[in-house]
């Protein structure tokens, strides 16, 4: 930095990095986001792409973009809007421009805005600023295309290998403004590509052309400077929630002793999960790539059947092929992990977009009288803890657990800190050890959770399967023991209970309006109850991790408002879960169903709404 940088300190800024799916957005995001967390902000990222591996270049539709909230307090959002727009092109502008701040500043890449590209992005004139009303916005043009091609003159790439560096000339200008160390970064892009020097020397000269420019261009922008978070101390990295439920069921392996097994069949977006844990041998961990979702869930009832933690990870479609293996396992009594992280229906529906509109579908949606725990996430890094928590359940209970995340919680990042193994609760499956009064559906205490006896326990053999069984494991069609056997399924999953802690309320704890949600919508409700009960509004909120059983004080919570609002992102699944179970109280609904996680604007807007009825 030169002498004579005017230097403005911030307290938080959103940027978002838009460009063609090919322009590397969600690299140049992530290794922003990691530099920013390492030199101690607190953030929160908005990953946001579409579905198809190379949408048509130059087209709205084949925008892909990375926003990123950073500042010197708690992020619990990617921000509604952003303060920094990264163009790379025309249609990133316009698909962008909405999601603006008013008088934000757009950085572009002039070469990009070119007669052919403007067609592309559907303008109808050479002026997309105008078109789009952005005339008191800050726009700075960059050549950025032909400054890469100026840094790389001298090397041997050819002209389409030159231009994939582009992103990296936008990575290193938006360092210098927000005062990034490249030296971070650099790290980042040695082990991503250091057995390939002549791209990450392409890239790292690049960057450093990117940052020299924003020295050169000081009297166009300043320099912000946005201190770091006073953060608890420890040890912290960056974890997105697909990668922290990953960690998380690996810490309930070792806590519990045993083997972790994941069987699982690739899909969007949670196949990050299956291949974070494939990468763990060395941590006991087994992984099998199964042919498809059936096999799958299969392969993971057979461990668990043979002692293991078994765990099987899917999205909406794949969840509705699991549901009659998750059917035997319901039946056999034997402890099972699901993990289905959300994303837009119904059918293949929105791949990479958010949903959460497979709540039913998780908690009914299967033949028979087939109850199950249901656990929802609510933030990227609280992944770790309800993974953890949904294996301590299931092999406490010795019953099947699905864990509920979403696109946005599992693409999502923010910082984490590691947690002691000596901290975390312990775990204990519920082996059989007395084989002298074993019967494998004897309950033996009050949580009517089933002895776990498996192959080679000499004494403990028994009969298991989807079929109705008896108290000693053997198949019955007796009437009165099927209606007794589901009421004790049924009553086991209630007594879950006793294992969740109580409903919280953020903000007022009693008043006007109660906001209820559930899973992946955490950050902006409690964004937006904070912010109208510092305006004076008698709002709180209520959120929910645990679905099935529901914590135990829900109705004491929700007696102390008038009113109660549920916000989802699907058309009213909660609310009709609530409307059953606590049929007392009258429900008002705020849905979202557009592939994009909600607003604090808008929350705030429908709560006022609600106050002045």
């Amino acid at each position: 930095m030169t002498k004579d940088a005017k230097v403005i300190e911030l307290d938080e800024v959103a940027i978002r990095f838009s460009g063609d799916s090919g322009d590397g957005m969600q690299l140049t995001g992530t290794l922003f986001s990691d530099a920013t967390a390492l030199v101690g902000n607190d953030i929160s990222t908005f990953p946001d792409y579409p579905s198809e591996i190379r949408a048509p270049q130059g087209t709205v539709g084949g925008v892909s973009g990375f926003q990123v909230h950073f500042g010197n307090k708690k992020m619990t959002t990617p921000g509604d809007r952003a303060h920094v727009l990264v163009a790379m092109n025309p249609a990133a502008v316009k698909a962008n421009a909405k999601f603006l701040e008013p008088s934000a500043t757009i950085i572009y890449d002039i070469d990009s805005f070119t007669d052919k590209n403007l067609k592309k992005a559907k303008f109808s004139s050479d002026d997309p600023f105008a078109e789009l009303n952005l005339h008191d916005y800050n726009k700075i043009g960059v050549p950025i295309t032909s400054l890469t091609k100026e840094a790389l003159i001298d090397t041997n790439m050819d002209n389409k290998a030159v231009l994939r560096s582009k992103n990296m000339f936008a990575l290193g200008l938006v360092s210098w403004i927000f005062n990034r160390p490249l030296e971070l970064i650099e790290d980042a892009l040695k082990a991503k590509f250091g057995k390939k020097e002549e791209v990450l020397s392409s890239n790292i000269n690049v960057l450093h052309a990117g940052y020299n420019y924003g020295m050169n261009m000081q009297h166009t922008t300043p320099q912000y400077l946005v201190p770091a978070a006073n953060i608890e101390k420890g040890i912290y990295r960056n974890i997105n929630g697909n990668h922290a439920t990953a960690w998380g069921l690996i810490a309930a392996a070792e806590k519990s002793g045993l083997e972790l097994f994941i069987g699982s069949y690739p899909i969007t977006p949670a196949t990050d999960i299956f291949q974070a844990l494939s990468e763990r041998k060395d941590l006991g961990v087994k992984s099998f790539q199964a042919e498809d979702e059936i096999a799958g869930i299969a392969t993971a009832i057979g461990a668990s059947f043979a002692g293991d933690l078994g765990v099987t990870s899917t999205s909406g479609p794949g969840l509705a092929l699991k549901s009659e293996a998750i059917n035997l396992a319901i039946m056999a009594e034997l402890p099972l992990v699901v993990i289905d992280v959300q994303r837009g229906g119904p059918s293949t529906g929105l791949p990479t977009k958010t949903e959460q509109s497979d709540l039913m579908q998780a908690l009914w949606g299967r033949n028979g009288e087939s109850p199950i725990v249901v656990l929802a996430a609510s933030t990227p890094s609280d992944c770790f803890d309800y993974a953890f928590m949904a294996a301590k359940i299931s092999l406490e209970r010795m019953t099947p657990v699905l864990l509920l995340t979403d696109g946005f919680l599992g693409n999502g990042s923010q910082p984490w800190k590691v947690p002691s193994m000596a901290d975390m609760p312990e775990i204990t499956p519920r082996i059989a050890k007395d084989a002298s009064r074993f019967k494998a559906y004897k309950r033996w205490d009050d949580t009517l959770a089933r002895e776990w006896a498996f192959p080679g326990m000499e004494g403990f053999e028994h009969r298991i399967g989807g079929l109705e069984k008896d108290e000693i494991g053997t198949v019955s069609h007796d009437p009165a023991n099927h209606q007794y056997m589901c009421e004790l399924r049924a009553k086991k999953v209630a007594r879950v209970v006793d294992m969740i802690p109580d409903l919280d309320i953020y903000g007022c704890q009693e008043g006007e309006v109660l906001i209820v949600g559930w899973g992946g919508t955490f950050g902006h409700l409690v964004s937006a109850a904070r912010e109208l009960s510092e305006e004076g509004k008698a709002v709180g909120l209520a959120h929910f991790n645990y679905i099935n059983p529901l914590p135990a004080n829900t109705e004491a919570v929700f007696s102390k408002f008038k009113k109660i609002v549920v916000c989802e992102l699907n058309l009213g699944q909660f609310s009709a879960y609530l409307r059953d179970l606590l049929p007392q109280f009258t429900y008002h609904q705020y849905n979202k169903v557009q592939g994009l996680p909600f607003t604090v604007e808008e929350i705030k807007e429908n709560v006022i709404k609600l106050l002045e009825e």
